[in-house]
C-alpha cells in the first residue's frame, strides 16, 4: 500500500471494539473472549472485537423486549422518521465506512464507497418510502385487516455485503415496530458498531437495537432459541440456514432466510455482445465473485461460443486484481484463508471434471504472493452434471454453458437447487421477459440492470436459495403479523 493511497483512505473505523451496545449505552460484555479482523490484502490484524454470550444475548432479548410495547405503539411516522436519520447517519460517515469495508472484506476502496457504503443507505431511504405507502389496513369484505409489529427480531447478518443486509434486515423490522438484536459476521464486525454509533446517534430509543458480536455457535444459537424472539432474519450459507430453521422451529418461530445462489446469466442469440459481455464479467467478479447473487454462469448459444470465449478472454484481462486501497485497482483478494482454499477446491474439481480453463486458475496472479488473492477464473463447456454448475463457489469463478436453443437454456437454469437471481439478455425485450418467466428464480435482471438500482424490488429466493423477501413492502411484510378484526 502506497503513502497516496493512505492519504486518500479514512481508516477511521478500523479500531478495537471493547463494548457491546445494549439498551442504549456501550456495555461491558460477559463473554470473555475476542475476534481478530484480519485484513485480507496484508494477512494482518487491524483489529479486534469482543465476543458476546449467552448471557449478553438474553440481555440484549430482554432490553429489546422491555422495548418493544413502546416502539411498537409509537406513531409510524416517527418510527419511518428515525429510519430516515439512520441513513442520513450512515451517509455523513460514507467515506470512513468505505475504507473500513475495504480493510475487513477486501473490497477496492472505490467500489467500497460507492457500494458498500452507499447502498445501506439507499436500502434505509427506499424501506422509508416503501413505510409511507405501505398498505398497514385494509378492508377484506366486512372485515378489517391489519398488520402488526411481530416482536422482538434476531438478525444474523454476513461478511461479504455486512452494511447492506444490516440495512435490509434492520429498517424494515423498526418501521413495522419490532425491536432488534444484531449479531454481525465474526469475520467482518467492525461495520456492525458503526451502525450502532448511527443508530445511537440517531435518536432511537433504547433498547430498540441491540449488537451482540460472537461467535454462531454461541450468540447465534442463543439469539434463535431465545423464547422471547418471535422472528428470526438470517443471511448466510445453507447450511447456516437449515440449523436456524431447525433451531427456531422448536419454538414456533418464523424466519427469513437469505442463502446461496447458483444464478444463470442467458444470453439470447440476439443479445449486443458489446454490452452484454462487460456486464457479464462485472457481475460474475463483483467483490471477487463474492456476492450470494452473482451471475455465475454465463448461457451462451453453441453457435455463439468461440466468439463469447474470446470477448470473455479479453474483458477478464482488464481486471485488476490488487491492494484493495490501490488506484485503478477492481478487484481485491477473497476475504480469508479458508475462502481461498475453498474456491481453490472448486477449480481443481472443475478441471477433474473436464471443464476447459480459458482464463485464470488456482494461483494469484504475479507479485500478490501476500494477500488472499486470486485470479479471475473462466472455464467453458461447462455442464449441468459437473459440480462447478451446482455448487456456490463463492468466488472469482465464472463457468459458460453453452445451449442449443431456447428451452435447452431454460432448461439449464433452472437446473441447480438454487434460485435467487438470475439474468436474461435480448435486443427484444418482449422475447426477454418471456424467458425470464419461465426461470425458478427470485430475481430476474433484464439487459444488465443492477440489483441496487431497484431497492423497491423484492429480494429472495427458490428452493435452497432460502425463505422470504427482504427490500421494499416485501420486505417489511417479513416483519408484520396479519391480525383480521371481524364485524
Amino acid at each position: 500500500m502506497t503513502a497516496a493511497s493512505h492519504a486518500v483512505a479514512d481508516l477511521s473505523e478500523v479500531r478495537d471494539r471493547d463494548h457491546l451496545y445494549i439498551d442504549g449505552a456501550w456495555v461491558e460484555p460477559n463473554g470473555t473472549g475476542r475476534t481478530d479482523v484480519e485484513s485480507p490484502s496484508t494477512e494482518k490484524v487491524v483489529a479486534s472485537v469482543v465476543n458476546g454470550d449467552d448471557v449478553d444475548t438474553d440481555r440484549a432479548v430482554q432490553a429489546a423486549h422491555r422495548a418493544f410495547r413502546e416502539w411498537s405503539e409509537t406513531p409510524r411516522d416517527e418510527r419511518i422518521a428515525a429510519v430516515e436519520r439512520l441513513a442520513a447517519a450512515l451517509d455523513s460517515r460514507r467515506n470512513a465506512l468505505g475504507g473500513l469495508i475495504a480493510s475487513e472484506v477486501g473490497m477496492p476502496l472505490e467500489q467500497a464507497t460507492t457500494a458498500q457504503a452507499t447502498m445501506p443507505v439507499g436500502v434505509l431511504e427506499a424501506t422509508a418510502r416503501a413505510a409511507k405507502s405501505y398498505e398497514w389496513e385494509e378492508s377484506v369484505g366486512n372485515s378489517l385487516v391489519v398488520r402488526q409489529p411481530a416482536g422482538v427480531v434476531a438478525a444474523i447478518t454476513p461478511w461479504n455485503f455486512p452494511l447492506h443486509q444490516i440495512a435490509a434486515k434492520v429498517g424494515p423490522a423498526l418501521v413495522a415496530g419490532c425491536t432488534v438484536v444484531l449479531k454481525p459476521s465474526a469475520v467482518a464486525p467492525l461495520n456492525g458498531f458503526a451502525f450502532a454509533e448511527c443508530v445511537a446517534e440517531s435518536g432511537i430509543p433504547p433498547g430498540v437495537f441491540n449488537l451482540v458480536p460472537g461467535r454462531g455457535s454461541v450468540v447465534g444459537e442463543a439469539m434463535v432459541s431465545h423464547p422471547l424472539v418471535s422472528v428470526v432474519s438470517l443471511t448466510g450459507s445453507v447450511e447456516s440456514g437449515a440449523r436456524v430453521g431447525q433451531v427456531a422451529a422448536q419454538g414456533i418461530k418464523r424466519v427469513c432466510l437469505e442463502l446461496g445462489g447458483k444464478s444463470a446469466n442467458v444470453l439470447l442469440d440476439d443479445a449486443d455482445l458489446d454490452t452484454a459481455i462487460p456486464s457479464a464479467v462485472s457481475q460474475a467478479f463483483v467483490n471477487s465473485g463474492q456476492a450470494c447473487n452473482a451471475l455465475s454462469r454465463l448461457l451462451v448459444p453453441r453457435r455463439l461460443l468461440a466468439g463469447v470465449e474470446e470477448r470473455l478472454v479479453a474483458e477478464v484481462g482488464r481486471i485488476v486484481v490488487g491492494d484493495p486501497f490501490e488506484p485503478g485497482v477492481t478487484m481485491g483478494p477473497v476475504v480469508n484463508a479458508a475462502q481461498r482454499e475453498s474456491v481453490r477446491e472448486h477449480i481443481g474439481g472443475a478441471l477433474r471434471s473436464g471443464a476447459r480453463l480459458i482464463a485464470g486458475g488456482a494461483e494469484a496472479p504475479p507479485g500478490l504472493a501476500t494477500g488472499y488473492y486470486l485470479s479471475p477464473t473462466v472455464f467453458s463447456d461447462v455442464t449441468s452434471e459437473m459440480p462447478i454448475a451446482q455448487e456456490e463457489v463463492f468466488g472469482p469463478v465464472l463457468v459458460v454453458q453453452p445451449y442449443d436453443d431456447e428451452d435447452g437454456a431454460v432448461t439449464i437454469a433452472n437446473s441447480t437447487p438454487f434460485g435467487l437471481s438470475g439474468g436474461v439478455w435480448s435486443a427484444d425485450r418482449a422475447r426477454a421477459l418471456s424467458v425470464a418467466h419461465r426461470l425458478r428464480t427470485g430475481q430476474v435482471k433484464i439487459n444488465g440492470v443492477r440489483t441496487r438500482d431497484h431497492f423497491d424490488a423484492p429480494f429472495g429466493g427458490y428452493g435452497l436459495s432460502g425463505l422470504g423477501r427482504e427490500l421494499g413492502r416485501f420486505g417489511i411484510d417479513e416483519f408484520t403479523e396479519v391480525t383480521s378484526i371481524l364485524g
